[in-house]
Order: C-alpha cells, then sequence, then structure tokens
C-alpha cells in the first residue's frame, strides 16, 4: 500500500485527511470516533471569547439534485457555544489519548491584540499542533466584527496573524474566506503576516432556498431566514481555482495549504493536492455519510497511487500547478472534433438538441431504414466545445478527437488578429 503520510506547515500527519472545524469537531465525543474511523487529523470547532454564543433553530438548509442527493449545505450556525475552558480539556485528554492524530485549534476573536493573543496563548498550551484562524465565517459572527469582516480585509488579515504569531510558536493556519474579490489579497496579507500555512475555503455567502409557502429564505427560524455559509460538492469549482491561484502565485512564498470544499471522494482529494494542497480537510461529506468515509479516502488515494506508481503523496503535490495558465496562454490552434460511436448510442438525441438549440448546429439527425435515429458530427461546424460529450448520457459514446497534429502553437498575444499585436507591428 502506497504511503500516505503527509507533512504540513511543519505538522506530521498520518494520512491528509482532516475534518474541518465544524459540527464534526465540535466535542470529545465526535472527535474520537473519527479518529477511531481513520482520520488523520481535525480542526477543533472554532473557539472563541466573550460575548456569549447562543444558536438558533433552524440551522441548516441543503440543495438537491434531481435525485435528493445532497449537492451542498447553508447552515447559519454559529462557532462553538460550549464554554472554552470545557473545549480545551477536551483538546488535552484528546490528545493523551490519541498520540500520534493531528488537532488544530480553530479560534475567532475581535479585532484587537490582547483578544486574539489571550485566546491563542489558551488553546495553544492546551497541547494542538497548531492554530487556525477563522477569518471566515460569513455569517453571524461577521455583523459582530469577526470571521468574514476580517478576512474582507487584507490589511486586517495581516494584522491578526502576526498578533498569533507573536504570541505562540506553533504553525498558525490563516483560514481565508472567499466572499473576496481576488483570494490573492487575502493570501499575499497572511503570507506578509508571517502564516506557515493558508485553510481554505471557508463557506461561500448564500441564501440556499425560499420557502415559499412561509415566503421566507431556508433555513427559517419562527418565519424569517438570512444569508448563511454554503459547503459541500457543489462549491469544489470555486476553492479548486482559488487554491491554485495561491500556489502558482510568486507572491505567496509557497506558503502550505489545506485544502478545503466540497472533498467528498479520493478522487476531490487528489485533485485538491494536484493544485497545491499540502493536506484537505473534509466536512460536509462526513455530515452527509459518517466518519467512516474516511475508509474510502484511504483505499481509493491508495490504489490510485499504487496505479500510477508513487510511492508517497509528495510525488504528486502540486503536480498539476505547472499545468494552469492564464487563458492568453493557450494555443489557438489546438483543435478538436466530436466523435459519436453508433455501437454505444442509446438513440436519446440529447446531443443534436443541446448542440441544435444551444451551440453550432453541428450534430445532424438521421433516420435509418430500420427506423432508429443515426447521430452524425459535421467537422466543419464543430468547434470542440465539448458539450455533446458532458449531456451524453453513456459513458464513452462520445469522445473528442484531436485534428491539428503538425499546427505550430499560437496564443492570442501571438494571433495576427490581435488588435495590440497589429499596433506593435
Amino acid at each position: 500500500m502506497a504511503d500516505l503520510k503527509c507533512t504540513i506547515a511543519g505538522i506530521e500527519s498520518i494520512n491528509p485527511f482532516w475534518l474541518a472545524s465544524a459540527p464534526p469537531t465540535d466535542k470529545k465525543y465526535n472527535v474520537v470516533r473519527a479518529f477511531e474511523a481513520g482520520w488523520g487529523g481535525v480542526v477543533w470547532k472554532t473557539l472563541g471569547i466573550d460575548p456569549p454564543v447562543i444558536n438558533v433553530s433552524s440551522r441548516y438548509g441543503v440543495h438537491h439534485d434531481h435525485k435528493r442527493r445532497v449537492m451542498g449545505i447553508n447552515n447559519i450556525e454559529l462557532i462553538t457555544d460550549r464554554p472554552l475552558e470545557v473545549n480545551l480539556q477536551e483538546i488535552r485528554e484528546v490528545r493523551e489519548e490519541w498520540p500520534d492524530r493531528v488537532i488544530i485549534g480553530s479560534i475567532m476573536a475581535p479585532v484587537e491584540k490582547h483578544y486574539w493573543q489571550d485566546l491563542a496563548r489558551q488553546v495553544a498550551d492546551a497541547g494542538v499542533h497548531g492554530l487556525e484562524l477563522n477569518l471566515g465565517c460569513p455569517h453571524g459572527m461577521c455583523e459582530r466584527g469577526m470571521g468574514s469582516a476580517i478576512g474582507q480585509v487584507p490589511e486586517m488579515v495581516e494584522q491578526v496573524t502576526r498578533w498569533v504569531k507573536e504570541a505562540v510558536d506553533i504553525p498558525v493556519f490563516t483560514k481565508l474566506t472567499p466572499n473576496i474579490t481576488n483570494i490573492l489579497w487575502s493570501a499575499e496579507a497572511a503570507y506578509k503576516g508571517g502564516a506557515d500555512a493558508v485553510s481554505l475555503i471557508n463557506t461561500v455567502n448564500s441564501i440556499i432556498s425560499v420557502d415559499l409557502d412561509q415566503m421566507a429564505p431556508t433555513p427559517t427560524v419562527d418565519g424569517v431566514g438570512t444569508h448563511g455559509g454554503y459547503c459541500g460538492s457543489a462549491v469544489k469549482p470555486i476553492a479548486l481555482n482559488m487554491v491554485a491561484e495561491i500556489a502558482k502565485s510568486p507572491d505567496t512564498g509557497n506558503m502550505h495549504i489545506s485544502g478545503i470544499g466540497g472533498i467528498t471522494d479520493w478522487k476531490d482529494a487528489v485533485e485538491f493536492m494536484t493544485l497545491g494542497s499540502n493536506a484537505v480537510q473534509v466536512c460536509t461529506a462526513a455530515m452527509v455519510y459518517g466518519f467512516r468515509i474516511v475508509e474510502d479516502l484511504i483505499d481509493g488515494m491508495s490504489d490510485w497511487m499504487d496505479e500510477k506508481g508513487y510511492t508517497s503523496v509528495a510525488e504528486f503535490t502540486g503536480a498539476a500547478v505547472p499545468q494552469v495558465k492564464d487563458w492568453n496562454e493557450l494555443n489557438m490552434n489546438y483543435d478538436i472534433k466530436a466523435v459519436i460511436d453508433p455501437d454505444q448510442c442509446i438513440e436519446c438525441g440529447r446531443c443534436h438538441i443541446a448542440c441544435e438549440d444551444t451551440s453550432h448546429q453541428a450534430i445532424l439527425m438521421k433516420t435509418r431504414e430500420d427506423g432508429g435515429k443515426l447521430f452524425e458530427v459535421v467537422d466543419d461546424e464543430c468547434v470542440g466545445c465539448n458539450l455533446c460529450l458532458h449531456v451524453c448520457p453513456v459513458e464513452g459514446c462520445i469522445s473528442m478527437k484531436e485534428v491539428s497534429a503538425g499546427k505550430p502553437a499560437l496564443t492570442w498575444p501571438e494571433h495576427p488578429l490581435n488588435p495590440m499585436k497589429q499596433a506593435a507591428e
């Protein structure tokens, strides 16, 4: 079996799978169950100080697909509502009972130096391996000047990170909010403040649905609702992009990255790691399927590594980053065309309708002698957009073939029709 051990911000973990700071990590009971299942680490649910935290009911809204599978969860739950000393005592107990597992303490405080430093010292003294600064929560706490209210202001991100680094001698992870125009602003600020790593993404600000009987956002609380934090598989593409932006930037100092956002299976985790994540955090998948999902994550990643010949996760961490380019660097002479395998076609016509109604009218629908349907690609009209491949319900029925072999690469800055190139000439 492949070796899944990883190191992030100087912290060694038996595998790259951690539970994110959330309800699943709110108490010793949950954390112990998670470690028994095989998780490499947890980020303890965010700890705070006064004012006291009082949660509401209900707290979760869900976005389902048409088969009622959970695509995302919107939550309006706040940080832990359990006393700080109770949490710290449970952290001490778990650290003693599970010395080979990682515990990161997530913390949140108002923008005052003594609050952040006092809290950081208390949590560090409980024996955590590192601290995660929650600068991303987009609901409830931000209305009190915490969470994303800090994370959306790079100067505050840098300042808070520096305060905590001054107070403790353990690794510091700065957790970033996705609710910002450019993730690099806050990532660069965290780097300047001395962060050992960044964690991202936190939840996306959202209203997940409307109860049309109560005419109020869900989840509803006594007939009204509010915006909340969106997580789950639906946010994965947003998270992957932001992770890659940081990983490829020369201005973030090659900081380590703890990747978060919609990781549901081993392939999701591998994708995050190839784009620069040194380890990953999971929340929604554990809430939907339970802690034993980590067994599938471990087995799936191990099998994939064995198949590909990788002996350690470090060998593929960041492997896809060099291939993440700006649009202007793409080869405009590269050309592909759709190919439909008639033996696999079930004659549903989805490729034809999608192309005919919304794309390039490049798929003809013909009637065979036996009355069945035959779908043919018109190469001269096909632009290689891939839409037909994605809407086809039969995997492998439609493929894309390259037809540009031998053509030299040509980017937009080099293109003769580019006005800027023409002006330069």
